[in-house]
This record gives C-alpha cells, sequence and structure tokens, in this order.
C-alpha cells in the first residue's frame, strides 16, 4: 500500500487480488446480494484509490481497508434505506452428510435459523459478528476499526452474541 500511496498504482492491483474475497465475503453476509457484494467490493478499491494519501503505513493495511468497507457498507445502507433479507428458499445445503439425511435435514434448518436470527439483529452487533467470528478479525483489529478498546469489542461482540442466542431461542420456539 505504501508503494500505492507513492505513486506506483499497477500495486493496487495485487492488493485487490489479495483482499477482494474477504471483503466480497463480508458484504454477501451484510447484504445476502452477490451483485451488490460485488460493487461494494469496487468501492472499496476507488475509495482506497481515491484516499490512498491518507494511509500512513503505522498500522495494518487490512484494518484500514476494512474501516473504509464498513463506511462503504454504511453509505450504501444509508443511501437504499433497505436491509436486504435472505430468503430461506436461497439457503443451500452447506453441510450434507449423505450418509445421515436426518443430521443434513437439522444441520439446514439450524443454519436456517442462524441466518434468519443474524438479519434480525441490528446492523451494528451482525457487523461485528461477521468481523468476528467470520473473518477471523482480532478484537483489536476491530476496535481499531471502531475507534474503540479491545475491551470494549469484547463486550460488545458478548452481547451481540447473547442478543443473537435470544433471537434463535425464539425463532426455534416458533418453528
Amino acid at each position: 500500500m505504501l508503494k500505492v500511496k507513492d505513486g506506483d498504482l499497477d500495486r493496487l492491483g495485487l492488493l485487490f487480488e489479495r483482499y477482494k474475497r474477504p471483503l466480497y465475503g463480508f458484504f454477501y453476509n451484510m447484504s445476502k446480494d452477490g451483485e451488490l457484494a460485488e460493487d461494494l467490493v469496487q468501492n472499496v478499491f476507488f475509495r482506497i484509490l481515491k484516499y490512498r494519501y491518507l494511509f500512513r503505513g503505522d498500522g495494518d493495511f487490512k484494518t484500514w481497508m476494512f474501516h473504509i468497507a464498513r463506511n462503504v457498507s454504511h453509505d450504501n445502507f444509508k443511501k437504499n434505506k433497505i436491509r436486504h433479507k435472505d430468503p430461506i428458499e436461497d439457503w443451500e445445503d452447506h453441510i450434507r452428510d449423505d450418509n445421515d439425511r436426518v443430521t443434513s435435514i437439522q444441520k439446514d434448518e439450524e443454519l436456517q435459523l442462524l441466518s434468519m436470527a443474524m438479519d434480525r439483529l441490528p446492523e451494528e452487533k451482525r457487523e461485528l459478528l461477521l468481523m468476528s467470528k467470520y473473518q477471523d478479525k482480532k478484537y483489536k483489529e476491530i476496535g481499531d476499526m471502531l475507534g474503540c478498546t479491545e475491551g470494549a469489542v469484547k463486550v460488545k461482540v458478548f452481547r451481540a452474541l447473547q442478543d443473537l442466542k435470544a433471537v434463535y431461542k425464539q425463532l426455534e420456539k416458533h418453528m
């Protein structure tokens, strides 16, 4: 990134190839829309190019990039003022055990319930869980992105998990 900042714009392609998948996963899990996720990844790299002069190099590039990604996500949802839902029929069975069909159906139902529970969480909590559990971000990195301490992130993630558990159990009762 420091080379991109210094004007070697060809290096941005290398960064794109390295980070497009984690960004796509982040945006897809937030929106459940593949085309939108691809567009938002492009927007992140456009902003990286536009604001490259702001990268100081004293922190982790990935943290800086995901900070931009969060801003892109927030801007998109503010602009559209809609929340994208994942229709249950669009969920595929990711974990299939052909030897035990009952187990497979049960896992599919659990994934559907989990997806529904995640969709019912406020955007901030869903984002925290996606970054910490699915993107494997360290609490310190998340704290840097959110502008808070590592301890505050731990508390926020714990509360988000508690809320997810409560929503999941509520959905489970109604099924």
